[in-house]
């Protein structure tokens, strides 16, 4: 089962410094049809204007993954990390027990960027903190994040994975999925994923599929969750 949720019909809150859409419900935005997708709970795409950001905030007991698209973030955290994570690198923020962060543009151009949640497998992990590039070897998809033994990329207190990919025009790839289920977003670009075009920043849901056929349509950047 294949289910698309255009960009233009995504949860939306917008202010003077934050234009963000939700994939799922998220703050005020509340889609009963909307509520996660197994392990997998947030996506949310932020554009955070420059000299702004989210100031000092607390979470607890959840896999807080941060992709930056566009643009440089400043993380701060109650651990004492400070990281400047750049478009293309990978953030992995376990929150466990608890942790206080802030994430802040402080650079002379917009940030864009995703931020995935996903429900840990128990509560009370110690927080943690790390980033890595996104790998972007064109033509395949490639492990950004997951708690599946020797898959490699940052860890992940989950049986999920976070995978990325770069496409360009006319690559063709078959990916076999790991779990049941899986969010995919076209971060760039249009990809047909068995025969459905999903367009620009677009999501697709896809639940009872073995594999999945990518093939993009023109300069493709794509994230997914695999999740149980």
């Amino acid at each position: 089962m294949l289910d698309l949720r255009p960009f233009d019909r995504l949860g939306r809150f917008a202010n003077d410094w934050l234009d963000a859409h939700y994939h799922f419900s998220f703050s005020d935005y509340h889609d009963p049809e909307r509520m996660g997708l197994g392990a997998l709970r947030v996506w949310n795409d932020d554009a955070i204007a420059p000299g702004t950001g989210f100031p000092l905030h607390g979470h607890r007991d959840m896999e807080i993954v941060t992709y930056v698209r566009e643009g440089v973030l400043t993380h701060e955290d109650s651990l004492g990390n400070r990281g400047e994570i750049e478009a293309g690198q990978v953030q992995v923020m376990s929150a466990g027990t608890g942790i206080r962060h802030s994430e802040a543009n402080r650079g002379p151009a917009l940030v864009r960027l995703f931020q995935i949640w996903i429900v840990p497998d128990r509560t009370g992990h110690p927080p943690r903190w790390a980033q890595e590039p996104f790998p972007r070897r064109h033509g395949a998809v490639e492990v950004l994040a997951s708690g599946i033994a020797g898959d490699g990329g940052l860890f992940l207190h989950q049986q999920a994975r976070v995978l990325g990919a770069t496409l360009d025009p006319g690559d063709r790839v078959v990916h076999r999925l790991t779990g049941r289920r899986a969010y995919l977003v076209a971060a760039r670009g249009t990809v047909t994923v068995n025969g459905l075009a999903v367009g620009p920043r677009a999501g697709l849901a896809v639940e009872g599929e073995a594999d999945l056929t990518l093939t993009a349509a023109d300069d493709v950047e794509l994230v997914m969750v695999e999740t149980a």
